[in-house]
Order: C-alpha cells, then sequence, then structure tokens
C-alpha cells in the first residue's frame, strides 16, 4: 500500500464522522450527509496529493466539507423550495430519547445561516477556538461572540419544536 493510500486511509478514520455531523450540521439530514461525506473524501483522495501541508489536514478538510456543503444548499435551493415551518420533524419510534434529542439539534443547526452552522458544528466537535477562528476567518474575540449569538438563535429554534 503506497504512502497516499495509508494517508487517506489515517484520514478518514480519524475525521469520518466529524465529516458526517458537519455535513448533518448543513442538511439537517443522515442520508444526504451520508452522500455528502462520500463527497467530501472523494474530494480528499483526489486532491491529497496537492496538500502542501501549509495548515493542519483538519483545517484543509473542514474547508473542504464546508464547500462541499455549501455547494449542495446553492444548488438544493435552485431545484427545490421547502417552507421549514411547514416541515415536519419525523423521529422514527424506535430510536431512544438521546438520539431523538441529537437529531433535533442538528434539525434546528440545519436551520442557521450557512456560516453559523459551521462554527456551532465545530464547537460541538470541540475544534479549538484558534482552529475554527483560522477556518472562518475571524478573531477569536469575534468568535466567542458569535457563539453566544448562535447559542441564542439556537434556543430559539429549538423552543419553536418544543411546542410540537
Amino acid at each position: 500500500m503506497s504512502s497516499i493510500e495509508n494517508q487517506f486511509k489515517d484520514i478518514y478514520s480519524t475525521y469520518s464522522q466529524k465529516v458526517h455531523r458537519l455535513c448533518l450540521g448543513y442538511t439537517g439530514d443522515s442520508m444526504q450527509a451520508d452522500d455528502l461525506l462520500q463527497e467530501v473524501f472523494i474530494k480528499v483522495w483526489e486532491n491529497l496529493e496537492k496538500f502542501r501541508g501549509e495548515s493542519q489536514v483538519s483545517t484543509w478538510l473542514y474547508r473542504i466539507t464546508v464547500n462541499t456543503c455549501l455547494l449542495y444548499i446553492r444548488n438544493a435551493k435552485k431545484t427545490t423550495k421547502v417552507d421549514i415551518e411547514k416541515t415536519v420533524l419525523k423521529i422514527s419510534e424506535d430510536t431512544d430519547e438521546k438520539e431523538n434529542q441529537i437529531q433535533l439539534l442538528y434539525k434546528c443547526i440545519s436551520e442557521l445561516p450557512e456560516s453559523d452552522r459551521l462554527i456551532i458544528t465545530l464547537l460541538l466537535e470541540e475544534v479549538p477556538y484558534a482552529e475554527i477562528a483560522s477556518i472562518t476567518d475571524i478573531s477569536e474575540g469575534n468568535l466567542r461572540v458569535k457563539i453566544h449569538r448562535i447559542k441564542q438563535q439556537l434556543s430559539t429554534i429549538y423552543s419553536k419544536y418544543e411546542r410540537i
């Protein structure tokens, strides 16, 4: 096995779950997140030899993931308009309460503006503030303020579902 193959396998095993959750934060749909995960890692495979190491692998990977998700969202907006207010949150009967709460959280995250989705999902993945600031091109001070506001928005969105 070549070193590129080994490097790819290491990246996949280390980051695939985090990338999936980031995609889920953008889409709010587990199956679509699966598809986006595959697209992201196809791009990683195609570009791994071009990676120059000027940033951390995780930063590079998150940028690929965000760009892939944003492209999906832009294309989806062109083809389908969905009224979020009329969308019913479907939670299967056989999943446990914790899984229901996780699904609801990602559903709420998917309703945030694009940049806020990225920030909160990276925060949930316990990415350090300095790295989130680097990925999003904002200062750490601004990041902390933005995170506070995002949490307030999520509380508002979440309370809307509590009434259902």
